[in-house]
């Protein structure tokens, strides 16, 4: 019965260690949540559209095929509906 306990302590300690280290990094993704909230803060009061940066920084982290794929699609719907 020694066996199980000790074995139970274990999985426990290695629990425990798992949600410290979640926890943790949850704590350190609010900061840096923070940090980008503050440099958009920032970037608008020097006169910047925010709703245009973040589009910009999600356009940057796809591959640029997507994009060109994506443009087009948007472009046909766009004559489709007499916006071109």
């Amino acid at each position: 019965m020694s066996d199980k306990g000790d074995s139970y302590a274990v999985a426990a300690d290695e629990l425990r260690q798992f949600v410290e280290q979640i926890e943790q990094l949850e704590a350190e993704k609010k900061d840096i949540s923070e940090q980008i909230k503050e440099v958009y803060a920032e970037s608008k009061a020097r006169g910047y559209d925010t709703k245009a940066l973040r589009s910009i920084i999600s356009l940057r982290k796809r591959d640029k095929d997507d994009i060109a794929e994506q443009e087009a699609i948007l472009d046909l719907y766009k004559q489709a509906l007499g916006m071109a």
